[in-house]
């Protein structure tokens, strides 16, 4: 676990420029998500999990599948939605994806309800994991799902401030490993 953390972390600065002072690192994965904290690009705090899949990119995954649209559209989907629009509670992946059924049989756009998936997400991260850290600014967020503007957008809602997403913000763990195994850093 400790290197996973730390290949992570050292390619997460690396890639958004904050290899000095301090920072939170941002990974909401397909099944569970991970927030480090950093100071100097050294991991010294972290929280891991997640009670369900459904505040992870696979509720996003399964939010898409519902719309009919590749994953990489939800993200353009959300941001022309309004998340308040549309119920959605993302707690659960059976009771969100109910949520969904639900609120797209009430006629509800399907912006509405792409943004209010990415909304849910990030507020059930906020609340199952950023809750059990000091988090500190700024807030990198990475990994496939940091490719999802409407998710980031959400992020940046509830944390009230935007994230930074570095170029290529996926391959956090190939950039970190191949830092590390050069010894660059």
């Amino acid at each position: 676990m400790q290197e996973e953390l730390t290949v992570n972390s050292k390619g997460a600065v690396w890639l958004a420029d904050r290899q000095r002072g301090e920072a939170t690192i941002l990974d909401i994965g397909g099944m569970d998500n991970k927030a480090i904290t950093v100071r100097d690009g050294v991991p010294d705090n972290f929280t891991m999990g997640g009670i369900c899949a459904g505040a992870s990119g696979r509720f996003l995954e399964m939010t898409a599948k519902r719309l009919k649209i590749e994953i990489t559209e939800l993200g353009r989907l959300a941001d022309a939605g309004d998340w308040r629009n549309a119920k959605m509670n993302s707690y659960c992946s059976v009771f969100g994806i109910q949520d969904l059924v639900t609120t797209l049989g009430e006629g509800k756009s399907f912006e509405d309800v792409a943004a209010a998936a990415c909304h849910s997400v990030a507020e059930q991260v906020y609340e199952q994991q950023l809750q059990e850290i000091d988090v500190r600014h700024p807030i990198i967020q990475v990994g496939g799902t940091s490719l999802i503007s409407g998710l980031v957008k959400a992020v940046g809602e509830v944390l009230g401030e935007k994230p930074i997403v570095p170029p290529d913000s996926q391959y956090i763990g190939a950039v970190g490993g191949a830092l590390l195994s050069s010894g660059f850093l």
